[in-house]
């Protein structure tokens, strides 16, 4: 018998968030985030729901040859660009475009053999202070690039660091700051909308938006829910009680004896934990659904156990079905209780969670 711990993936979910992306930004291109094995859902199949996306932006470049592999021709960028020289070969034999964010990439580019070419994406640093050149390395970047034989195309990006928060003043300087850079680059595309600023700031569209988190049903702003936006959760993490223990009033429960039984009751000890995954810091109270009703998990969360309240649950029993994130429980409501973000717990779901892939929905 395997282990009933699932994350069951919602293709549906995934195409209606893509078009949502269209709706929102019906004069860009789409380049879909699926880096870290999208999100923690699995690449190949997220990248087939997704496959009316113009790009895919990925980080590994293992998994961008293993796209072309599988058939994908869409454009395939790497969001960090190559590591070694070692990687060139490959990147230009499958037409992976990875972002030059560094001077020593160019003296890459420029040793690399004439018989390479490459399409490649520019990074500005507009504030984000991680990577891309500044403003005045990036028109000497440029003027490097133009010179090169091996480029067919450069394209220009830039990161949003603020983008979630609509009020923050960020977002505009750093809009003003990628337009004051890329101003004479008028025939060069241009990126620089991820979720957030798909969702609440048009002025960056561009040519091409850049979303992530949205596409897995998740809301990159704390104020606004998934269902507030029209995203679908994509995944939902379930699993089933493998016990049922009648305590009573003052019975401690779990690690640390730090929730304890305010009455006679029943709790269920649910088969997923965090060596699954589930947010260790979860705390008391946290939601969960049980057989669709809505409980709560108690006690400490441990690394292959959840322990549940079964006083409304009446019929509850070895076996019965519980979501610990997914349509009826939000994704972000278990973060901010964990004291994290939903990119997190998506990302974190680990190996021995089998992947469900529901195409009906």
């Amino acid at each position: 018998m395997t282990r009933p711990v699932t994350a069951c993936i919602d293709t549906n979910a995934l195409s209606h968030n893509l078009s949502r992306v269209r709706q929102l930004a019906p004069g860009s291109r789409i380049m879909a985030i699926v880096k870290a094995d999208a999100y923690g859902h699995g690449l190949l199949h997220c990248c087939q729901a997704l496959n009316t996306a113009d790009a895919f932006g990925l980080l590994d470049l293992d998994d961008a040859i293993a796209l072309r592999k599988a058939g994908f021709r869409q454009r395939i960028c790497l969001l960090e660009g190559f590591f070694t020289a070692d990687e060139l070969a490959d990147i230009a034999q499958h037409e992976i475009e990875p972002v030059i964010h560094s001077s020593w990439q160019l003296d890459l580019l420029e040793a690399a053999s004439p018989d390479l070419n490459f399409s490649v994406w520019v990074k500005v640093d507009t504030g984000m202070n991680r990577l891309g050149f500044t403003r005045h390395e990036y028109s000497r970047a440029m003027q490097r690039l133009t010179a090169m034989k091996c480029i067919d195309r450069a394209s220009i990006l830039s990161h949003l660091a603020n983008a979630d928060l609509p009020e923050n003043p960020g977002t505009r300087n750093q809009l003003e700051q990628f337009r004051a850079a890329t101003t004479a680059d008028h025939n060069n595309e241009k990126s620089l909308a991820n979720s957030a600023a798909i969702l609440a700031h048009s002025d960056c569209h561009m040519d091409w938006v850049r979303p992530g988190i949205m596409l897995y049903g998740s809301s990159p702003f704390s104020d606004k829910t998934a269902r507030d936006l029209d995203l679908r959760p994509t995944m939902s993490l379930r699993s089933e009680i493998i016990a049922i223990r009648n305590l009573q009033k003052g019975d401690a429960v779990g690690y640390g004896s730090t929730w304890v039984c305010p009455e006679a009751m029943a709790i269920g000890v649910v088969a997923c934990g965090y060596g699954d995954g589930y947010p260790r810091h979860a705390p008391s109270g946290t939601p969960v659904s049980i057989a669709g009703r809505r409980s709560i998990i108690v006690g400490r969360v441990s690394m292959d156990m959840i322990t549940v309240d079964l006083r409304n649950i009446e019929d509850a029993k070895v076996g019965t079905p519980v979501e610990l994130w997914g349509r009826d429980v939000p994704v972000d409501q278990v973060a901010a209780l964990s004291g994290t973000i939903s990119y997190e717990l998506l990302c974190g779901v680990t190996a021995r969670v089998k992947r469900e892939v529901m195409p009906d929905g």
